[in-house]
């Protein structure tokens, strides 16, 4: 994996918002290590350019709540299960980072003592000032909140610089580029602007806590290579959300 020597952050401190579906690479569902491995190399890099480091990590590829209430199951119970889906998610990315050499500690806000430590705001940012990278899993703790919410308010609870969200696009676009090849990608976009144009980045949650706090959300691909380097350089494709 090359390294980012030499290139310079914007930010000194983000959070990082890794979807579960990122961590399945080329399959349907679980956790391709693989991709696990060169995310955790991009981690690497950024850490190596002098970013302090959280990361939020989803669970929809081992368990998705939303869709399994749609099918009947009680919405809270189905909520849980998708929080215990990123505690397993986030143990595979402490792997992944520490056996590139890199310190971590997942944070989980469903206290589960044996494998991970409870989330304690004062001490996730202690361990972000010993430069280690922070992994907090089971989202909020609670039901009916999305992981981006869970991204938005460790964001503002870390004193985060910027929001990363990595996405399998290279930012927002007009439609899904994916499936209109008319689509165009955003440099720069207002919170507004994307409330009232309902553009599917993050819910309205996550939207109007990142706002609130002035915390501006940079969107980029996590699918490429040097993707977290180069949004953090602004070197890379990526849109930045923000009233400034």
């Amino acid at each position: 994996m090359p390294t980012a020597a030499g290139k310079s952050p914007r930010y000194k401190r983000v959070l990082l918002k890794v979807s579960g579906e990122a961590l399945m690479g080329a399959g349907q569902y679980g956790i391709d290590y693989e991709t696990v491995e060169r995310i955790a190399g991009e981690i690497k890099d950024a850490k190596e350019i002098g970013v302090e480091i959280s990361l939020v990590v989803g669970g929809g590829n081992i368990f998705r709540g939303m869709q399994q209430a749609a099918r009947g199951m009680e919405r809270a119970s189905a909520d849980y299960m998708g929080m215990l889906a990123t505690v397993m998610n986030a143990i595979a990315m402490q792997n992944a980072l520490e056996r590139m050499g890199l310190y971590t500690r997942v944070l989980s806000a469903i206290e589960m003592t044996a494998i991970c430590e409870p989330y304690i705001r004062r001490r996730a940012i202690r361990h972000m000032e010993k430069g280690r990278i922070v992994i907090f899993a089971a989202g909020t703790g609670n039901p009916y909140f999305t992981t981006d919410t869970a991204a938005a308010l460790r964001a503002a609870e870390m004193g985060c610089d910027a929001l990363f969200k990595g996405t399998s696009v290279d930012g927002v676009y007009t439609a899904d580029p994916k499936k209109d090849k008319t689509a165009t990608r955003f440099e720069r976009l207002s919170y507004h602007e994307v409330m009232v144009r309902d553009l599917k980045v993050m819910d309205q949650s996550a939207i109007a806590l990142t706002r609130e706090n002035k915390i501006p959300i940079v969107v980029f691909s996590i699918a490429e290579r040097g993707g977290v380097v180069g949004a953090l350089t602004g070197e890379g494709k990526s849109t930045t959300i923000t009233d400034d």
